[in-house]
């Protein structure tokens, strides 16, 4: 019976890391009141995962801000400007680099692939001196082993690193990162000898550009790394773990042909060409870490289905080669469900966050070894069927709306210049309007109005005239700007996709169902259960309070279906395409009610298209 996690969220089920940042932050506690809680975090975890049976358990995958930060930390690969003398990396220069201070600006931060979570970019140049400057991965795991954890210690890739990266400001164009690949290997090579003297058996390098269509010379840099390192790597078990996607056919081929790597992980939930893959040819001896648990979703995992997938792998690989596992870090989903007192019994039936999918990467490998927990996988068969036939998730108006859609439904009527002709002489724009993108500032007095409106504390008529006062200040600001198409800066909404969503149906909603962002940025994304349909107008109310305060034209804004699809938990069953609903851009039957509290905001608007220059809120 062999199970495993390729990593597991930072913040804790209460985003105690997120408070102890910003208090630390803030300067209102040390930098040991900091460190206390991380290690109160990281021991929980690794106690959860080793209780729950979990064999090959990750360390180092903790991280105070982002882990390929932590990785040009180790890497000593500080810019410049933060004015780094060398040594070990502190705090002070760690956070300088991720958030920026009073003098230096911080690094660039991008999405980490195609989820919500980003990154911190490296900043490389052929000048960049690299050295040994952050011992993070063997510290977390002496801490785990002393605690009765052996752990595997988690890297970020050095060829990935390096693809990841970006050349420095004021570097030729023509520089190109991957050619530093030899000056930091000996780094890895050092952080590789004290994981050994330590007693560390495997380690794991996550190599998640593999799974991007790469050139030949940049596979060649895999082939190239690996094999420099092998004899740093003699006497470790060594997993390479992709994850996110399919790995293509020409990266398999050089992934599965490093002779210094003992295991590969894959995605076997999104990379079902993968799985073909790993069918038609697997090489002998070696150990597949099979990720059939979604480490992206939230939904309880479809148990049957995923052990029919592993015993058909057992044939490919062998049985004592095959690890079940998750499909990615389970950091990109909500910690853990037993933290959702309020949400709906039968939903909350259909779903496992990080702490229930460690459960199920163990069910699933105690089944595996003839150790099925028949109780359970009836449970989750039971619950699956809930779902399947639920009248909550299926709405015949809306199935029937997509059904007849056409496809001129999805273009304009009418052509650009029409619509710009009408605008004109509706609006009477100058030759280069100018208005700002819409959001302004909320305000600490906003988020106590909102929070008490919501505790009942405060009447609907008192809220309604808090909203309402600050929309006008708002406006006012803008007229004095001589700003041409005014916004009402959005003071009534919480965020941009969950204030859309609970006015939507098939959406429900967490109380903790917090997922990391950036550093103690998290989000609450909703999760898209049935068919969305729009019972009532969204935005009006507050819109057209808006424009009467002003003569100018007010534009009425709503966050985008793809935005709000990307920023949700959206549903398994479908393909997601098929995810927005058609009601979504119609305007609903029923009149426009008056109460704030069921109407809310914005506007829904057939005006022609509004050319309009961007200008950031005062």
């Amino acid at each position: 019976m062999a199970s495993h996690i390729v990593g597991y969220p930072r913040m804790g089920p209460k985003r105690e890391l997120k408070f102890a940042l910003e208090s630390f932050w803030d300067g209102k506690s040390s930098a040991e009141d900091l460190e206390k809680v991380a290690t109160d975090l990281r021991a929980s975890i690794w106690k959860q995962m080793a209780d729950a049976g979990i064999k090959y358990i990750p360390s180092n995958t903790f991280s105070y801000y982002d882990q390929v930060l932590d990785t040009t930390a180790m890497l000593g690969a500080v810019p410049d400007r933060y004015s780094w003398t060398g040594g070990e990396i502190n705090l002070s220069t760690y956070f300088s680099m991720a958030r920026g201070n009073a003098t230096v600006p911080a690094m660039e931060m991008t999405k980490w692939f195609d989820t919500n979570y980003h990154f911190i970019v490296p900043e490389l140049a052929p000048s960049t001196k690299f050295s040994y400057s952050s011992h993070k991965a063997i510290n977390e795991y002496k801490e785990a082993k002393a605690l009765g954890v052996d752990t595997v210690p988690v890297l970020v890739g050095p060829v990935s690193y390096l693809l990841l990266s970006k050349a420095a400001k004021g570097v030729e164009k023509s520089f190109s990162p991957l050619s530093l690949l030899s000056s930091i290997l000996p780094v890895y090579k050092e952080v590789i000898a004290e994981l050994k003297a330590a007693g560390a058996s495997w380690i794991q390098f996550d190599e998640p550009t593999l799974v991007k269509d790469l050139e030949s010379h940049q596979l060649s840099a895999f082939s190239a790394a690996y094999a420099e390192l092998e004899s740093a790597l003699s006497g470790l078990n060594v997993l390479v773990e992709t994850y996110f996607a399919d790995v293509p056919a020409d990266s398999y081929k050089t992934l599965t042909s490093l002779s210094s790597v003992t295991a590969y992980g894959f995605d076997l939930e999104r990379g079902t060409k993968t799985l073909e893959l790993v069918k038609s040819g697997f090489p002998a001896g070696k150990y597949l870490f099979a990720g059939v648990v979604d480490g992206r979703n939230i939904w309880a995992d479809d148990l049957a289905a995923s052990l029919a997938t592993l015993q058909s792998l057992e044939a490919v690989v062998g049985k004592d080669k095959l690890v079940v596992s998750t499909s990615c870090s389970l950091m990109h989903t909500a910690v853990d469900l037993v933290n959702e007192t309020k949400l709906d019994d039968e939903i909350k039936s259909w779903l496992a966050f990080a702490a229930q999918k460690v459960v199920e990467v163990n069910a699933l490998a105690k089944a595996l070894a003839g150790q099925k927990d028949e109780a359970y996988f009836a449970a989750n068969a039971a619950a699956l069927a809930s779902r399947r036939s639920s009248p909550r998730v299926t709405n015949e108006e809306v199935q029937k709306a997509a059904t007849a859609l056409k496809g001129s439904d999805h273009r304009r009527a009418t052509t650009v210049s029409a619509r710009l002709d009408a605008q004109q002489k509706k609006l009477n724009l100058p030759v280069l309007p100018t208005t700002t993108i819409g959001s302004f500032p909320q305000t600490v007095e906003l988020r106590r109005v909102r929070r008490e409106y919501k505790a009942k504390k405060i009447s609907e008529e008192e809220y309604t005239n808090a909203i309402k006062e600050e929309i006008s200040k708002v406006v006012k600001i803008q007229e004095e700007l001589d700003i041409d198409v005014l916004v009402h800066g959005e003071p009534e909404r919480n965020d941009m996709v969950e204030y859309f969503g609970e006015q939507l149906s098939g959406f429900t909603f967490t109380a903790n169902g917090w997922v990391q962002s950036y550093g103690s940025r998290c989000v609450k994304p909703p999760i898209i259960y049935g068919d969305v349909s729009r019972p009532n107008p969204m935005t009006v109310f507050w819109s057209k309070m808006a424009q009467s305060m002003t003569a100018r034209p007010m534009k009425g804004m709503l966050t985008g279906p793809v935005t709000i699809l990307n920023w949700s938990f959206v549903r398994n069953d479908q393909p997601r395409s098929s995810l927005p609903s058609p009601t979504w851009l119609r305007p609903p039957s029923r009149s426009v009610p008056s109460s704030p509290r069921r109407s809310k905001p914005c506007s829904y608007s057939r005006a022609p298209l509004l050319i309009a220059r961007r200008m950031s809120p005062p």
